[in-house]
C-alpha cells in the first residue's frame, strides 16, 4: 500500500537531504569567505551569495557568525583528521609511517591553504571559538593515539628511542610545515630566494623528514 503524499516517509527524507546539502553549501561558502577575509572581514550576506541560499537559512542552521566560524573550524579539523586516518599508519613499518606523516602534512597544507589562513585567524582570537567546541579534543585524540602506537612499535623494534611524546612530535611536524608556508613571502624576501620554487620545496620536505627522523631514531 502506497504511503499518502503528505506522509512523513515522503516528506521528511527529501527535506533532510535538502537540509544536509544546504548546510554543506553554507560551510563550503563560509570556509572560502573566512579564509580570504578572516572572521572580522567576512560578511553573512556574502556567504549567502556564495552558497546560493537565503541568508536566513544560515542563521537557522548555524546561529551567529561566530557559531558558523566554529562550525567551519570543526569541519576543517575533521577533514584533515579523516585524511590522516586513511594513511593507515598503524599498518606501515614505523620509520616509513613517520616519513609518510611528514610528507602528508606538508602536501595537505600545500593543497589546502585555507587550513593555514583559518588557523591564523583563530589564533588572532586566542582560540576563543575552539575553546567553546565540544568536539575538538575528541576529534584530535585518535591522531595522538595513532602516533603513540607507531612510536611504541618503533621502540619495541629497537628503531626509536623511548620517551617521545606524540603530541610534541606532531606539533613539531606541523610547525615545520606550517611556518615555512605561512611565512614563505617574507622568508623569500629576506633570504633572497624563491622558496616556492620546485627545487626549494623538494629540499624543504627532505630537510623536514631528516630532522624528524633524526630525532626519533636511535
Amino acid at each position: 500500500m502506497k504511503a499518502p503524499k503528505d506522509s512523513p516517509t515522503e516528506t521528511l527524507e527529501p527535506r533532510s537531504r535538502d537540509a544536509d546539502r544546504s548546510q554543506l553549501a553554507i560551510l563550503s561558502a563560509a570556509r572560502e569567505e573566512f579564509s580570504q577575509l578572516g572572521l572580522a572581514g567576512a560578511r553573512m550576506d556574502s556567504i549567502a551569495t556564495r552558497a546560493g541560499l537565503n541568508k536566513r537559512l544560515i542563521y537557522y542552521y548555524f546561529g551567529s557568525k561566530d557559531d558558523l566560524f566554529l562550525a567551519v573550524l570543526e569541519r576543517t579539523y575533521a577533514d584533515i583528521r579523516e585524511a590522516e586516518q586513511r594513511l593507515h599508519l598503524d599498518e606501515i613499518e614505523p620509520v616509513e609511517a613517520i616519513r609518510q606523516l611528514v610528507s602528508f602534512t606538508w602536501h595537505y597544507y600545500l593543497e589546502h591553504p585555507e587550513f593555514i589562513t583559518l588557523l591564523n585567524s583563530e589564533n588572532l582570537h586566542r582560540a576563543a571559538h575552539l575553546k567553546r567546541s565540544e568536539r575538538i579534543q575528541e576529534m584530535n585524540s585518535p591522531l595522538v593515539q595513532l602516533l603513540d602506537t607507531v612510536l611504541e612499535r618503533g621502540r619495541r623494534e629497537n628503531l626509536f628511542h623511548a620517551g617521545v611524546d606524540p603530541v610534541q612530535l606532531y606539533i613539531s611536524i606541523a610547525s615545520l610545515c606550517y611556518f615555512y608556508l605561512s611565512n614563505n613571502h617574507t622568508l623569500s624576501a629576506i633570504f633572497g630566494r624563491d622558496l616556492r620554487a620546485p627545487k626549494a620545496m623538494a629540499q624543504r620536505l627532505s630537510h623536514m623528514t631528516d630532522l624528524v627522523l633524526g630525532y626519533v631514531l636511535r
